[in-house]
């Protein structure tokens, strides 16, 4: 076995500062734990201490793909502790979002990023023994 952990997402933003707002809102305890310039193009890495995004500002780029329509990453999924409290924190934001329900979970909440990435956020059922 040689694998350890995920540690990073690397995604390209229109609006760097954005995205950083949109993310705290759902994870206020994420911090910039690293940033710089490269190429002339601003980056970050928003997270904590075991996992981050690398948010790369691509302001003159466009979106070529689309989830669920195209090969590639349809959606992220975070696991989080209390998703009535994640509901009330998208509504009070004004971030809309879609539920879904399965058997081994209590909420499944869907919603988009500003640059149009789908993020799933779980919490499972205290008695699901994979959580």
């Amino acid at each position: 076995m040689n694998f350890i952990r995920f540690e990073h997402i690397n995604l390209a933003c229109k609006n760097l500062n954005d995205s950083k707002k949109f993310y705290q809102t759902l994870f206020p305890e994420w911090y910039v734990r690293a940033d710089g310039v490269y190429n002339g193009r601003h980056w970050m890495h928003l997270g904590n201490h075991q996992f981050y995004l690398a948010l790369n500002d691509e302001n003159e780029q466009e979106r070529v793909h689309s989830a669920y329509e195209n090969i590639g990453i349809n959606h992220v999924g975070f696991i989080i502790l209390d998703g009535d409290a994640m509901k009330k924190i998208l509504e009070d934001a004004g971030i809309e979002y879609y539920t879904m329900s399965a058997p081994e979970t209590k909420h499944r909440i869907y919603v988009n990023d500003p640059d149009g990435n789908e993020i799933e956020l779980v919490e499972y059922n205290q008695d699901y023994a994979l959580k």
